[in-house]
């Protein structure tokens, strides 16, 4: 191979490891490739930067707001709940589950499905009497098999259909996938219908853990006229409690949470404290206390003045592998967090000496406003508050049910191209009110449609340089049928997505495939449908597909559960896409 080629081999190989084995955010790995190919002479700047103005990017964009707009209105939520009802038993359950979340997935962005329904599902199982861990993970897989029936349903689809339609001239229809996705989607379906109450364990989540988690609260008042007046929680050797912790102040009317060390104590203070029973003696040592009440008592979790929340910590969270005083959660977020959950169980000892993972559960008291104003950033998988009693307001919830209709007849019928479709919709939810423009462009992942559009120069490096065309002859043997190395390609890619991220998996695996055709001589659609399939099939990991992540915490689940129930579904989806996807786009 040439300098070139094995410049880009090298580039592929650093960005693999990278995503793999650090913590370096994934849109900064893939522009610093970028950038190293560029710099190299390996793509000029104009190849390099293909990826920005890929029609599939685009779409991307501008379905990103088409499903804040189905969000904002609680239209998910409007369909899901009239679906639901109330079943007898697991297995009706289940159904009423798979069905509106395998059909919102297909034309909607699964990520924004299972975040709707994840909270709707624990109070619907709480009320049922059901361990939701029978129900999230299935959950996220039939989201993931729905996004496949469509080419909207999933951001992989619509990558590979633009690197169709920039390298090869071929655009895929909105139902062209659902010749393959609506066969695996039953077949996988019907396994979960089967299996999942066997192979899944029955755990807590979140909700039926709060009673243990809350540990207990004391109120101690600070005497007026103390020592302690004046003196910060600091000063006053109020942060470093060995059996608890402050967590609200009562000064007055005010309730303020998530007090800062450095906050002045006031004589007539009501300190709420919360941690183990020796909390209150330790308290009680102390100079310029006195308890409020005689009696220690469990958190009262109904208090008006108070909002649980639910936070899965995501991969961007600042302060992974740091304990929770490190972390400045406190200061950062104005939250307190009450417990921590790492695979299915409450993690013992003081709250402030754990380290935090992703995918650990946390269970915080902060603010009514805290889920508005945290639920769009990257730090967390999913926010909810747990007793939100409040209906979402669903007026407009039939105007964007119609707007995403319009968009699907649109692009369904032809009449307009899947890019134009999407762009008219979004603009249709802004229009109407059903989401308004600074919530839209939260909503909006730069750093996805960065870390899919840099993942392009890398597609375009292996191209270019000759050295997909170099593997795929070495990965290939002659002897080797369409069948098989179709077989190969589906496996590569999906061990990639397990790996890395599903979109920037899809592209790079594009060249090799396309290579891979060549060098058998028969069509490259089969390759290309292949990868979209295997790109979305990520089931055997919590960290493969943001979906899987998101249930991890929710659903109290551990990695081998995704291994029992994800790996024979991988194997039944994998064998049934590779036997059809010749029958539909023949060699």
């Amino acid at each position: 191979m040439a300098i070139e080629a094995w410049l880009s081999v090298l580039s592929v190989v650093a960005v693999l490891l990278a995503l793999t084995v650090t913590r370096i955010a994934p849109d900064a790995i893939l522009m610093a490739a970028l950038a190293f190919l560029v710099v190299t002479g390996v793509l000029e700047p104009s190849q390099a930067l293909v990826g920005f103005s890929n029609t599939g990017v685009m779409t991307i964009a501008a379905l990103y707001v088409v499903a804040a707009g189905l969000k904002e209105t609680g239209a998910v939520l409007w369909v899901a709940n009239g679906l639901l009802g109330h079943p007898a038993t697991l297995k009706r359950a289940q159904l009423r589950m798979l069905l509106p979340a395998s059909t919102l997935s297909a034309f909607m962005n699964n990520t924004t499905v299972v975040a709707m329904f994840i909270p709707a599902i624990q109070e619907w199982s709480h009320k049922l009497g059901l361990s939701p861990s029978k129900l999230l993970l299935p959950l996220s897989y039939v989201a993931i098999l729905g996004g496949t029936c469509t080419l909207i349903g999933t951001s992989t689809n619509l990558v590979v259909d633009g690197l169709l339609q920039s390298q090869k001239g071929v655009a895929l229809g909105m139902f062209d996938l659902a010749w393959v996705g609506v066969p695996l989607l039953l077949l996988g379906g019907t396994f979960l219908m089967l299996f999942a109450d066997r192979l899944l364990p029955r755990r807590e989540g979140v909700i039926e853990q709060i009673d243990q988690a809350r540990e207990y609260s004391v109120e101690f008042v600070v005497t007026q006229g103390g020592p302690l007046e004046g003196k910060s929680i600091a000063e006053a050797g109020l942060r470093n409690l060995r059996h608890g912790y402050l967590a609200d102040i009562e000064r007055g009317e005010r309730l303020m949470t998530a007090v800062p060390p450095e906050t002045q104590l006031v004589g007539g203070d009501v300190l709420v404290f919360i941690g183990a029973p020796e909390c209150a003696r330790e308290l009680r040592q102390i100079r310029g206390l006195t308890p409020a009440n005689g009696d220690i008592h469990k958190l009262d979790i109904a208090n008006h003045h108070r909002c649980l929340v639910e936070a899965v910590i995501g991969p961007d969270f600042a302060g992974l592998g740091q304990t929770v005083r490190q972390s400045r959660i406190r200061s950062r977020f104005q939250a307190v967090i009450l417990s921590i959950s790492r695979q299915g169980r409450r993690l013992p000892g003081k709250v402030g000496d754990i380290r935090l993972q992703v995918g650990d559960t946390l269970l915080m008291e902060t603010g009514q406003d805290f889920v508005d104003q945290y639920r769009y950033r990257k730090d967390f998988l999913l926010v909810s508050a747990l007793n939100d009693s409040t209906p979402p307001n669903f007026h407009k919830a039939p105007v964007a049910i119609a707007v995403l209709a319009g968009l699907v007849i649109a692009a369904g019928v032809g009449l307009l191209s899947i890019l134009e479709a999407a762009l008219l919709a979004g603009g249709g939810m802004l229009v109407t009110g059903c989401i308004t423009v600074s919530k839209a462009r939260r909503y909006v992942d730069l750093s996805v449609l960065i870390v899919i559009a840099a993942s392009f120069a890398l597609g375009a490096a292996m191209t270019t340089s000759g050295a997909a065309q170099a593997i795929a002859e070495a990965l290939v043997a002659d002897w080797m049928s369409p069948w098989l190395a179709l077989a190969v390609v589906y496996l590569l890619t999906v061990l990639f997505t397990e790996t890395i991220t599903n979109n920037a998996a899809a592209v790079l695996m594009f060249p090799l495939a396309m290579s891979v055709a060549d060098h058998l001589g028969v069509s490259y659609m089969p390759f290309a449908i292949a990868i979209m399939f295997a790109a979305s099939a990520s089931f055997m990991t919590p960290l493969g597909y943001q979906t899987n992540l998101m249930v991890y915490g929710p659903g109290g689940y551990r990695m081998l559960d995704y291994l029992r129930l994800g790996a024979p579904l991988s194997l039944l989806v994998g064998a049934s896409a590779v036997a059809l996807i010749p029958l539909v786009w023949g060699f």
